[in-house]
């Protein structure tokens, strides 16, 4: 997708979804960690309700550290890999307590040392809790890129690659969120709802399918 095109596409997207933020509730850049571990392959709606509960007792590294994996999983069992998530969990808050002094990392090079964090995670970290410019490529960021044209590749690392080259800095962190949001309420995995599309016109996806029928 050419330069103007990718701006004017950041500049609708952002216009059609002016409130979109971090779907995950947090209050400190641990339990923003914590909760991002727990939303692979769960919902934030999920995490959330999780959370919730979780965080009125354990929401500090120091917390958190008292329970065994058999006592965290049972907490966070409904997020689904529940005794994967709990070993990470409790594997980057001894790290955390031990290399870092309770404080979780502010950069990619730390945060990725952490047991259970790769880019994504980080990215979502360093984002949202320390408003470090960073694009988190999860499912929708990367079938909402590719379907564009604004980074076509077939590893979220490629993808993260392209849309850092292709937008902005000051607005990697924004654009993330667009991409999400879009995902979710209109560039569907199974059922784009490409009718009702605002970028319809500058989409890649699209077009094909319009030459297709042609």
């Amino acid at each position: 997708m050419k330069k103007e095109n990718i701006e004017e596409v950041i500049k609708i997207l952002s216009e059609t979804y002016p409130e979109a933020k971090c779907a995950l509730n947090f209050n400190s850049p641990y339990e923003l960690l914590v909760s991002t571990i727990l939303s692979a392959q769960c919902t934030d709606v999920r995490v959330n309700q999780v959370t919730e509960e979780l965080y009125k007792e354990y929401n500090t590294p120091e917390k958190v550290i008292s329970l065994t994996e058999e006592e965290l999983g049972e907490k966070i069992r409904s997020c689904g890999f529940y005794k994967n998530k709990s070993k990470n969990i409790l594997g980057a808050t001894r790290t955390i307590l031990k290399e870092h002094n309770g404080e979780v990392p502010n950069t990619m090079e730390e945060l990725i040392k952490l047991p259970g964090v790769g880019r994504k995670t980080a990215n979502v970290v360093l984002s949202n809790a320390f408003g470090v410019p960073a694009i988190a490529v999860d499912t929708h960021v990367f079938r909402v890129s590719n379907r564009l044209g604004i980074s076509k590749g077939n590893t979220p690392d490629a993808v993260e690659k392209g849309l850092m080259e292709n937008i902005p800095r000051d607005m990697w962190s924004d654009t993330h969120h667009y991409l999400i949001w879009h995902g979710r309420q209109i560039c569907k995995a199974r059922r784009p709802n490409c009718d009702n599309c605002p970028v319809a016109p500058y989409c890649e996806f699209f077009n094909n399918l319009v030459e297709e029928k042609k």
